[in-house]
């Protein structure tokens, strides 16, 4: 599986449950959200600028995702929403497409256009790190089944604070889901199977 084929798995709409622990307090936090993954091809105008805001090459990318965003958590204060969306774009490494860059017009840890570093491992899982400038993320996605998908994150600041986050997603209409063919750009990458 490549790094394309693991958004492909990722495409539809996700019902999310989420507990992010605060180990500088020793204290966790639940929320819940919505979110939806549209895959793009290489040639959609997202794609291409997005990887001009990188400053990379449109040719290289294999395509990505428009993922978008709608939940809450325990702590919010009264008017405060997590709700957004973000074009993601596929750069794999030349020699080997199980890994490259994820490029991204907003982070998980700051709203800032931001480049990760992703890898499909051996057990099929998708493993992002990125460097952001006040922190570093480190985050974890893979599939039990088809339509659930785990996720787990660390977040850990220059200054030492920490966050842990757990996930556990299950697939809207997963009927629905299972008749929608992928979009693709490059066919040979689609051969294998997600945010």
């Amino acid at each position: 599986m490549d790094g394309l084929t693991f958004f492909e798995k990722s495409a539809g709409t996700w019902r999310s449950q989420r507990t992010t622990h605060h180990l500088p307090f020793r204290r966790a936090e639940t929320g819940g959200s919505e979110i939806t993954v549209t895959m793009l091809p290489a040639d959609d105008p997202r794609i291409i600028e997005i990887c001009q805001m990188h400053d990379a090459d449109p040719s290289l990318t294999v395509g990505g995702a428009l993922v978008s965003w709608e939940g809450s958590m325990a702590w919010d204060k009264e008017g405060e929403e997590h709700k957004g969306k973000s074009v993601f774009a596929l750069i794999p490494d030349g020699e080997n497409p199980k890994k490259g860059k994820l490029l991204r017009e907003r982070g998980y840890a700051e709203i800032v256009p931001v480049a990760g570093e992703y890898e499909v491992d051996e057990e099929e899982a998708l493993n992002l790190v990125t460097e952001y400038e006040t922190m570093s993320v480190i985050e974890r996605f893979w599939f039990p089944s088809p339509d659930i998908r785990l996720r787990m994150s660390t977040v850990k600041r220059f200054g030492g604070f920490n966050t842990a986050t757990f996930c556990a997603e299950v697939r809207v209409n997963p009927t629905l889901e299972e008749e929608s063919a992928p979009v693709s750009s490059s066919p040979a990458l689609y051969a294998v199977s997600g945010w």
